[in-house]
């Protein structure tokens, strides 16, 4: 197992190599071959030889060579590929520290080319989110099924032809036109939004969160908006990252058990972010056309602003999810709306609407939809009932830090006097 410092480093660094990679091959598929094979060499290496001095244009260079040998083996048809090639490339050592930043394009970074390439209009929008999540979020083909709600075999066939479609349709390795970009965006947020939702509360192992991954996110999200910077779904999406990621350092006690919201410590809230998101939010929603993210944004919001948890505007938030039920069929946001609901009306309400999400194949049988109903059976008093649900809640999650503390719910009801 590699050290968790290293693997950030070539998480961070995976997308910026793919895009040097795919921008001078136009070969995505097996540029991202050629790609991993880079990093598992540098796994191999880098631990016993040291980090070299830059360390993306030792990726950038290892994987050019298996590129290259990649071409040389090819059919004929690919011979001006293979010779363009071999003229561009130097055959210095890939651990080469004397490699030129302009001939590897180092000052370039092509994730957001990259990540506009994944959404493009040839591939459905569910392949195109999940080859930007594996691509550009560098999350494995199992997280990405758990994120979906589907089987990892179907993920991974569904990648798999994402792959196919982008080398048949020979899809430029450019940011696209205005026209392009607006059919495209709204894959790419949703990709933004998982990869940012994966970092911040990880589907599985042991850690609860992935800073690597929330960070990427919230750096995209920012070179989107200047990109893009009177769009107020882009402004609304990076308002609810930094209101969300602001509360990252109150989640987890000194052990890293998880702490649910309303028990953390809010003097540990970073405040400048609440600042920036509640300013973005604000300005977004001035503009009248008003978005799932704008929505999600400003529930965070009012989370963020209550100086106490006792202290939080929840019919303020009921209103709010109502607004976000009426434009988006997510059954998440249906579980939230629950919750809300039982904080206004009480937890009876909220288990109803629970029971009309029973049928729902998308999330009945999610760990979160047992763990909400848990928490509602616990605020009615039913606490055998609760004990079920969190112990069921606890099967079903990957998370060794959520099966914890559900655990421990379900002991703390089953036995009040531990």
């Amino acid at each position: 197992m590699i050290d968790a410092s290293l693997e950030r480093l070539l998480r961070e660094l995976t997308p910026q190599v793919l895009g040097t990679v795919v921008r001078r091959f136009r070969d995505f598929a097996a540029a991202e071959d050629a790609v991993q094979e880079a990093l598992l060499a540098a796994a191999t290496q880098w631990p016993d030889e040291g980090l070299p001095a830059n360390p993306r244009a030792w990726l950038t260079q290892v994987a050019f060579r298996r590129m290259t040998d990649r071409i040389r083996n090819e059919s004929a048809r690919r011979r001006r590929e293979e010779d363009m090639a071999l003229t561009a490339l130097d055959h210095s050592d890939p651990a080469s520290e004397h490699l030129a930043p302009e001939h590897l394009a180092m000052d370039e970074d092509d994730t957001l080319v990259l990540l506009f390439m994944c959404c493009h209009s040839a591939l459905t929008p569910a392949s195109a989110i999940a080859l930007t999540l594996r691509a550009v979020g560098g999350l494995t083909t199992a997280e990405i099924a758990r994120a979906f709600l589907v089987p990892e075999p179907t993920m991974a066939q569904r990648i798999s032809r994402a792959k196919q479609s982008i080398r048949d349709s020979g899809i430029p390795f450019q940011l696209p036109t205005a026209d392009e970009r607006a059919e495209r965006l709204r894959a790419v947020l949703h990709v933004l939004y998982l990869i940012f939702n994966e970092g911040y509360t990880s589907s599985s192992g042991a850690r609860v969160q992935r800073l690597e991954l929330s960070s990427e996110a919230i750096r995209l999200t920012r070179l989107l908006r200047n990109l893009l910077p009177d769009d107020p779904e882009i402004s609304g999406l990076l308002a609810l990252m930094l209101l969300t990621d602001a509360r990252r350092l109150a989640r987890t006690t000194s052990e890293g058990d998880l702490i649910p919201l309303d028990r953390q410590d809010r003097a540990l809230w970073e405040r400048r972010q609440i600042e920036e998101g509640v300013a973005l939010v604000s300005a977004a929603l001035r503009k009248g056309a008003v978005g799932i993210y704008q929505l999600q944004a400003a529930i965070s919001a009012v989370h963020d602003e209550a100086a106490r948890a006792e202290d939080t505007d929840w019919p303020q938030i009921l209103a709010l999810y109502d607004l976000l039920r009426r434009i988006t069929d997510n059954p998440m946001v249906a579980l939230n709306h629950a919750v809300a609901a039982a904080m206004v009306h009480g937890p009876a309400n909220g288990l109803e609407l629970l029971d009309a999400l029973n049928g729902d194949p998308r999330v009945a049988n999610h760990h979160r939809f047992h763990a909400v109903r848990a928490h509602l059976l616990e605020m009615a008093g039913d606490a055998p009932a609760a004990v079920r649900h969190y112990r069921a809640a606890a099967a079903k999650t990957a998370s060794l830090p959520e099966r914890n503390y559900l655990l421990m719910q379900a002991s703390r009801l089953a036995d009040p006097e531990k």
